[in-house]
């Protein structure tokens, strides 16, 4: 059995992509709003950390993205950030502080010429990928 696709529109994902080359060489950080497996938008974080090797996503952003996504109808169903210079897989730190089992974590990694993204679940510290598929 095949996982189910994180599907993300066009402009989403162009604005994740570009949101972690702006956050460059630092860490880049952000939420993704929308339902079960469907990305409605991305929301751009500051990483508190200001740090190339881990994030930490403003407690008053992640507030703000939340209410904007109820007020929508929506809910934050995952979180996103980039690898500055490893692979697009999860670190143990990134493994540790997956606060839900039902988000999904996407890496977007700039260690080679063109950014890599992968997205996946990490429930009771067990990794499964899922494939991403842009709409």
């Amino acid at each position: 059995m095949n996982p189910t696709p994180l599907v993300f529109p066009r402009g989403a994902f162009a604005e994740m992509i570009g949101h972690v080359y702006d956050g460059y060489p630092l860490e880049a950080c952000g939420l993704l709003v929308g339902r079960a497996n469907t990305v409605v938008r991305f929301v751009p974080c500051t990483n508190t950390t200001g740090s190339a090797r881990i994030y930490a996503i403003d407690p008053r952003e992640h507030l703000r993205a939340e209410r904007a996504a109820e007020d929508d109808g929506l809910e934050v169903i995952g979180v996103v950030h980039s690898h500055t210079h490893s692979e697009p897989y999860p670190s143990p730190t990134d493994v540790a502080q997956a606060p839900d089992p039902s988000w999904h974590y996407v890496i977007v990694s700039l260690k080679r010429e063109a950014p890599e993204s992968r997205s996946y679940r990490i429930v009771d510290g067990t990794i499964s990928e899922e494939p991403i598929a842009v709409a």
